[in-house]
């Protein structure tokens, strides 16, 4: 069951607007054998150019699904973050059956087909991503790095971040002893990511 938490910035969420997130990203159950028990975050912004934002998070056992969109009208970006999260859920089922066809198991998971003529919907195996353009290069790993974890608070580890010139740093939390990572936002300010046991 997906729950939804839809949140406005400098907007009312009339009862239209999120009767609308819903239904859109209520299509995306298709695509799972059952329904999701997930929570569904959605952040509606309104710039002061009058230039929209939709942002959209949904975290699953298996894959967390986010996306953000801009545009001038908020249905429209609605509409467009439907479509990346479809092309999200599609990569992710096209890489996991791959990997179970070449283990010689059964895929974990059903593509659901949509008969646009006909409305009619089917479960296929394995048939998901047949529109993909087959390109992973995107997936390929070309390096491995190996280093261990000093403990350090966030702070520390912003500085050993900016020192090396990357825009993220995994390490130790010296309280905690969680392992957490601080990165670099688009914005030029600093987030942490806190992992949970």
């Amino acid at each position: 069951m997906l729950n939804y938490n839809v949140r406005g910035e400098n907007i009312e969420v009339t009862p239209a607007i999120r009767e609308y997130v819903e239904k859109k990203i209520d299509k995306l159950e298709r695509y799972f054998n059952d329904t999701p028990d997930a929570n569904v975050h959605v952040n509606l912004k309104v710039y002061n150019d009058k230039q929209t934002k939709v942002e959209v998070t949904i975290p699953m056992p298996r894959l967390t699904l986010r996306a953000e969109e801009r545009h001038e009208e908020m249905y429209a970006a609605i509409d467009l973050i439907l479509d990346k999260l479809e092309r999200q859920i599609r990569k992710h089922k096209t890489k996991v059956n791959r990997k179970f066809r070449e283990k010689g198991n059964e895929p974990e998971f059903f593509a659901t087909s949509v008969d646009a003529e006909n409305g009619i919907e089917e479960l296929e195996p394995v048939a998901i991503g047949a529109d993909d353009d087959g390109d992973d290069s995107e997936f390929d790993i070309v390096r491995t790095k190996t280093f261990n974890l000093k403990p350090m608070d966030s702070e520390e580890a912003v500085l050993q971040m900016n020192m090396l010139g990357h825009s993220f740093y995994v390490f130790t939390d010296a309280e905690s002893n969680g392992t957490n990572i601080v990165y670099k936002r688009k914005d030029g300010k600093y987030g942490l990511i806190e992992t949970e046991a």
